[in-house]
């Protein structure tokens, strides 16, 4: 999905409220902070796929806090389509994600839960953990190889 928008930025090139005579740059707001690493050749293809499978089960476990109303359809007919109830595939989602959070280990977890499930940009994980300019990207890429690795992607 493209959904593009202009966004001012300053001069270290970092979003900023527009202001009159700022210089802007054209935004993807549908593009996930990991779907732009893969873009840009940054990771590979069985990273991301390794990556996306995470967040999906991040976003099925519905982890994240919710700020509005749930709008989800709900079945009045008792059919589930999948054949789980919402609240086992819940649980199983969450499972996993736990499992696979286990699997990458200790110090890899949090950029890969600040870049793949928060959707942080690179420096703003690196500052958010306190580590130095560009580091996160090496690190990433050692957390989404240990998490292709668990799930078992060539």
């Amino acid at each position: 999905m493209r959904e593009l928008v202009e966004r001012a930025i300053d001069r270290d090139g970092v979003v900023r409220t527009a202001t009159r005579g700022a210089r802007t740059v054209t935004v993807n707001l549908g593009e996930s902070a990991l779907a732009w690493l893969a873009a840009r050749g940054l990771v590979d293809a069985r990273q991301c796929e390794a990556g996306e499978r995470l967040r999906g089960d991040y976003e099925r476990a519905a982890i994240a806090p919710r700020t509005t109303m749930c709008w989800d359809v709900q079945r009045v007919d008792g059919g589930g389509g999948d054949g789980a109830d919402p609240a086992t595939a819940q649980l199983a989602a969450k499972w996993r994600f736990d499992a696979a959070l286990a699997a990458v280990g200790r110090g890899l977890g949090d950029i890969l839960w600040r870049v793949v499930c928060a959707d942080e940009r690179l420096p703003a994980a690196e500052r958010a953990l306190g580590w130095p300019a560009r580091s996160g990207r090496l690190v990433l890429g050692l957390a989404l190889d240990r998490l292709a690795d668990h799930y078992k992607l060539r």
